[in-house]
């Protein structure tokens, strides 16, 4: 057994107590009170998803096993030679909530190094579909294909006992992590670069060698380390974690799941908001003529902008009341290595102007940017010019953090998912008073 997965399993056993205690004891305690509102709007902020894996805090931004992102960034064993963290690091305190040691580290790379091949039948399957398949299509698709390997499909017509679930979906999530890289930088190449494949390298790590197989150089890969880190997790209530948690509620093996999970992230109000920010941002950037704006010139700009019953994209978020720590992230890289770059330059303006002028028009109750106002501009900056592939990017990242949360929902026995719906009617006579 692995480092990391024999520490999984005592990880389990200590928390299974905790779980069932709860259920047990305090099943009838109200952690909330739902609203009309509420169930028409979505399930807004309606507490009833449970995950140890990440928390999104009103003014703090996310925090990945109780740290936040500069915490995570700083404690995490970093590449030799490189700014970011392991990938397979933080992979690790996702699950485990440790932080691992350079052994445990290299261990989990071993894992996922024995692990990438990916079977000759999906690189099959992803070249027949018509080379102007969106990206996102290709992804899934190929996932999809591989629910034939599912370890987990297997032992359950086996009648494997329920508490050892999570082994076999254990088994799957590494098989699975292991080829996205892969299997993400092989749609690339394929569809942008004249079918150039680059085969990749069993020494480097994670971020390292899908750096390698897109064809980018340094500092790309501490971009790819960044990009997956910061986009793994966002609490289970988003679409893309949710649709993953929900799938796999059914007892769908991985595969499914994490499929289900891309076609979520691949919708315009989720996954695909940095690239409509980035369209947006050239689009600005043709009516300046090219140039770079003035404060004042950025200010009119956005006046006349909002004045028209129009949006500024990437700005404002459903939950946070700050920037964004992951904007911030990604600023700070683009601040030291890319201060002139001039989509940097427009979004650098905007970070100063946007704000102020939502707060004075009341126009949004977080008027700092979120992750998608960055996110796109660093992608652009090193080569990766093709908008519809950057969901692709997002999809490796959150399979990380929906596969941690998968493991241990199967590991704690949560049930299947099943919210219960009420009529129109039933909510016109509770408004009325007539219940």
């Amino acid at each position: 057994m692995s480092l990391l997965k024999q520490k999984l399993h005592e990880k389990i056993l200590a928390e299974r107590p905790r779980t069932e205690k709860l259920v047990k004891e305090f099943s009838n305690v109200k952690a909330d009170e739902v609203t009309i509102g509420q169930i028409i709007g979505g399930m807004r902020d309606i507490k009833s998803l449970v995950t140890d894996i990440s928390y999104l805090d009103p003014h703090e931004g996310i925090r990945f096993r109780g740290l936040t992102i500069p915490e995570v960034l700083e404690k995490l064993p970093k590449v030799p030679d490189a700014e970011m963290p392991y990938v397979e690091g933080f992979f690790y305190f996702l699950l485990t909530g440790d932080i691992p040691t350079e052994k445990e580290v290299e261990d989990v790379h071993e894992e996922f190094n024995n692990r990438k091949d990916v079977p000759k039948y999906v690189y099959d399957i992803v070249r027949a579909m018509p080379r102007d398949s969106h990206p996102m299509t290709m992804f899934a698709t190929a996932i999809m294909s591989m629910q034939r390997e599912s370890i987990f499909a297997k032992k359950y017509h086996e009648d494997i006992k329920k508490t050892d679930y999570w082994d076999p979906y254990y088994e799957d999530s590494m098989n699975l992590l292991a080829k996205l890289p892969e299997i993400a930088a092989y749609i690339y190449r394929l569809k942008y670069r004249n079918e150039e494949i680059i085969p990749g390298d069993p020494h480097l790590d994670f971020g390292g060698n899908f750096a390698r197989m897109l064809g980018i150089d340094k500092p790309y890969d501490d971009i790819a380390r960044l990009y997956f880190i910061l986009h793994s997790d966002h609490e289970s209530g988003n679409v893309s974690a949710h649709t993953g948690h929900l799938v796999a509620s059914a007892l769908s093996d991985i595969y499914y799941a994490i499929s289900a999970m891309l076609n979520g992230l691949a919708g315009p109000l989720h996954g695909l908001a940095n690239e409509e920010v980035l369209r947006w941002l050239h689009g600005v950037m043709e009516k300046m003529g090219g140039k770079i704006p003035t404060e004042d010139e950025m200010k009119k700009f956005v006046y006349e902008t909002l004045d028209s019953g129009h949006v500024i994209p990437g700005f404002g978020h459903a939950v946070l009341r700050k920037t964004d720590p992951r904007y911030m992230a990604q600023r700070e890289f683009c601040l030291k290595h890319l201060p002139d770059d001039p989509i940097f330059k427009y979004v650098d303006l905007l970070f100063k102007v946007v704000p102020p002028i939502l707060l004075e028009r009341g126009k949004a109750k977080n008027p700092w940017p979120n992750v998608d106002a960055q996110s796109g501009v660093i992608q652009w900056h090193y080569g990766v010019k093709e908008y519809e592939y950057y969901t692709v990017l997002f999809g490796v990242g959150r399979a990380l953090g929906v596969c941690s949360n998968i493991i241990w929902s199967r590991a704690l026995g949560y049930p299947l998912e099943r919210p219960k719906s009420l009529t129109t009617k039933m909510l016109e006579d509770i408004a009325f008073g007539k219940k």
